[in-house]
């Protein structure tokens, strides 16, 4: 079971190693920030691979050792390790962080926590599970902090042996820890999580569009009748979810619970093969819900075949217990129940485990196995692997998809989702899977609903799911025609949004740069830039402030307040232009959520108004390009095969701007994938830009004549027309392009004419906007008005939008 994609160098450098041999303590420099320290009574050191550490061998650092017999320092560029060569304690072993961080923050010592009088130090990673979760719950360590330090405990994990298999650690007076001192350069600690935990895998393209499910019982043609019902609303899907219904769950009580199964519920199912292939025709990869914890009972189809693989008396009918720690038992779960599910068509399973973290042999959690072997077990034959679990600790984020669990149907829940799934990536878990929507109790909310989709969007995946009360669903159709609209307009936005999300996932492979990050990443010594935590990086181009509100009545508008880094922004989808360097409310209809793109953003997506059902490469992409400052992006494409990394052949097109000649160059792509098209079809989008004087374009040097521009309130669109692929794209639209300021008497009129107030008010505020007055004069005039906060900040919202308005 010691796959190609799971390989270790468990051994740190012997360069690496301070102590071991003939001490009681060990420390390994594992890089300038990252020191492992381990105490044994007995003097015998662990160097098997454990869940979270599995590549200890690393390049050594420059590191300096003072030897002063009673006490040991540690120096690196990084952090000063003191130690008393005791027994572990807040006394004798301590570090301080380099780098200028205050004194009162930055000295960990041994056992304790900071004084942190403002609670604001700790930056939190994530948590097993949101199960029955209404808002915030406790998340777990993180490798960064804003006091410059973390600690990651690694030890009571369980251990990988040599050849793949698993072990428990020896008992005895152990310690096993690992000191990130990276202060505030919260990447370069990521990367070095990745770098001994293993890196994130190169998910499957599929895996980013929307996923359908739902914990009901349906009939395989209710089920396909469904799947075309999406597609007749020209909603895309990529992955047809079906709950434990598919198998029987109306069993003899004498077999327990009906919640294990492995047997298809053929009054439903009549035809499993035939169902999978009809939702493989769709375009659909298809997972099934299984919870193994009761294991292999009499009545399930794969019985007497895997009792007698195991050598076990089938006349009684015993059932074959779950044993995830017996070798024997692990192979035929594979190798029996589960492929014969897959024969049919079967492409993943979702791994329901809700019984704790106790296995037969103490110190294994199941929950590490099922994630471990599973994701291993997917990988062969050539398929790039998945699995769908729960976060089991450090080292999960080698099994991606997570499941959070099943939330409650609240604001609550939606609005601590954003900052749950943000600092997840605190501690390297990139790939969280929510109930969109929610999950159980509640009540049937349109807006909630529709925000919901819209945070899915731009959540690393997108799975609309629900529990089985016949009332609670998230088909858009069942929603009023507002909420239904808007649901359906942002499930086609997550597919076109497909090519931009597929290079974050092999920037996250590659680099350590998983998809949604905190925004404090980027402005570590700003204190604002921590004080909305629902506020977030979406890949290298992309603000998101998603609103987790309910509207305001008399506005209609929903609302965030949020944090703008020092620059300027353009919305992606109004085109209104912001300064930065400062807190802001943002407000929006129902129609979308602030996503912030700065001077210089590039942003491919899929140019199809409604894109079809899977993760194909698309055969035309529309480009914003955000004017004002230099950028670029590479696109990055593959036909999907290659398991690991390394294996995958990535095509890359360099997409440039420059600012100063106003030049715009696309390719040329390198590779040209085997099976691509000859021709692709290119559209640029420039937000806030006028119309061009005129536009020049030349393919691999020569003259392009086929071009459309065209404008509207948004901005301006370049037609290109077909490509061929391979070429080099190069489009002139002027020297020193620039955004022009938002026009705010025009997006202030809507808000204005909609708010349920007195029309002579409505007429005293227009007269205060439209004023020839200076600006502070007329938001003076405006706070004499007595408005609501809500109306009178989204008006200020425009006409401070920027300092040219």
């Amino acid at each position: 079971m010691h796959h190609k994609n799971f390989t270790i160098s468990p051994i740190a450098n012997p360069a690496a190693v301070v102590g071991g041999q003939g001490c009681h303590y060990r420390f390994s420099v594992l890089a300038d920030g990252l020191v492992r320290y381990e105490w044994a009574a007995d003097g015998v050191f662990e160097d098997r691979a454990s869940t979270f550490a599995i590549r200890r061998e690393q390049p050594v650092p420059n590191f300096r050792v003072i030897d002063r017999g009673y006490e040991l320092d540690i120096i690196t560029d990084r952090v000063h390790i003191v130690y008393d060569k005791k027994r572990f304690s807040a006394s004798g072993l301590s570090a301080h962080v380099r780098g200028n961080i205050t004194e009162w923050d930055s000295v960990w010592r041994y056992g304790t926590e900071p004084l942190d009088l403002e609670h604001r130090n700790d930056l939190y990673g994530t948590a097993r599970t949101l199960d029955l979760a209404d808002g915030r719950i406790p998340l777990g360590p993180s490798v960064i902090s804003r006091r410059g330090f973390a600690v990651i405990d690694d030890s009571s994990t369980m251990l990988f042996e040599s050849d793949g298999w698993v072990a428990t650690r020896p008992s005895g007076d152990r310690v096993d820890g690992y000191l990130f001192a990276y202060g505030h350069d919260y990447r370069a600690a990521i990367r070095a999580f990745y770098a001994i935990s293993g890196n994130q895998p190169l998910l499957p393209r599929w895996a980013f569009g929307n996923w359908w499910s739902r914990y009901y019982p349906y009939k395989s043609e209710e089920y396909l009748a469904l799947m075309d019902r999406f597609r007749a609303e020209g909603v895309p899907l990529s992955v047809a979810v079906v709950d434990m219904d598919w198998h029987i769950v109306d069993i003899d009580p004498a077999h327990g619970s009906g919640w294990t199964g492995y047997s298809w519920n053929l009054q439903l199912f009549p035809d499993p093969t035939a169902f999978l292939a009809g939702l493989h025709d769709r375009g659909l990869k298809t997972t099934l819900n299984v919870h193994p914890a009761d294991g292999v009972r009499s009545f399930e189809d794969g019985y007497q075949e895997i009792a007698q693989a195991l050598g076990r008396d089938v006349s009684s009918g015993d059932p074959i217990a779950f044993d995830v720690t017996d070798r024997e038992f692990l192979k035929v779960y594979f190798d029996v129940l589960h492929r014969r599910l897959e024969v049919q068509g079967v492409d993943f399973w979702w791994i329901d485990w809700q019984q704790g973290q106790y296995s037969r042999t103490p110190g294994i959690d199941p929950l590490w196995m099922l994630n471990h072997f599973h994701f291993l077990d997917n990988a062969r034959d050539g398929r790039r692997p998945l699995t769908f679990s729960r976060f089991a600790g450090p080292g999960s984020h080698r099994y991606p998809v997570g499941f959070s669990g099943d939330t409650v149907v609240t604001w609550a829940s939606l609005h601590f989702q954003p900052e749950f799934t943000a600092t997840a990536s605190n501690i390297g878990y990139g790939w969280w899977s929510h109930d969109i929507g929610g999950h159980i109790y509640g009540g049937k909310d349109d807006e909630l609903a529709t925000r919901w989709v819209q945070l899915g969007v731009f959540s690393p995946i997108l799975r609309l799911h629900s529990s089985n009360n016949p009332f609670n669903t998230k088909e858009p159709w069942s929603f009023g025609s507002e909420a239904c609209a808007n649901m359906n307009e942002a499930l086609r936005l997550r597919h076109r949004l497909m090519p931009y999300i597929y290079t974050m996932n092999v920037r996250a492979a590659c680099e350590g740069e998983p998809l949604v990050q905190p925004i404090y990443w980027d402005h570590p010594k700003r204190n604002e830039a921590y004080d909305n935590r629902n506020e977030f990086l979406f890949g290298s181009q992309l603000i998101v402030a998603p609103i987790t509100a309910p509207r305001d009545p008399q506005t209609k508008l929903g609302r965030v307040l949020a944090w703008l880094p020092p620059g300027r922004y353009v919305d992606v989808f109004t085109g209104t232009v912001y300064d930065g360097d400062r807190h802001i409310w943002l407000h929006r209809l129902l129609n979308g959520v602030p996503v912030l793109a700065a001077e210089g953003a590039i942003v491919p997506l899929d140019a199809a108004r409604e894109p079809r059902n899977g993760g194909y490469n698309p055969g035309a992409i529309e480009t914003i390009i955000v004017v004002g400052a230099d950028g670029k992006f590479e696109l990055v494409e593959d036909d999907g095969t290659g398991v690991v990394v390394d294996d995958v052949q990535l095509s890359r097109t360099p997409i440039t701007f420059a600012q100063r000649s106003g030049i715009i160059r696309i390719g040329p792509t390198s590779p040209v994938l085997p099976l691509a098209p000859a021709t692709r079809e290119w559209k640029l989008r420039f937000p806030a830009l006028p119309k061009p004087r005129g536009v020049r374009v030349l393919i691999d040097g020569a003259e392009h004549a086929a071009v459309a521009t065209d404008t509207d309130s948004y901005g301006t669109v370049v037609q290109l027309g077909a490509i061929p692929v391979g070429a080099e794209l190069i489009v002139d639209i002027g020297k020193h392009p620039k955004l022009v300021p938002t026009d705010a008497a025009a997006r202030i009129y809507p808000i204005v004419d909609d708010a349920q107030i007195g029309f002579e008010l409505k007429l005293k505020i227009w007269n205060m906007v439209t004023s020839n007055m200076p600006l502070t004069a007329r938001i003076g005039q405006l706070h004499t008005l007595g408005l609501d906060s809500v109306l009178l900040d989204a008006i200020l919202e425009y006409l401070v939008a920027t300092h040219d308005g």
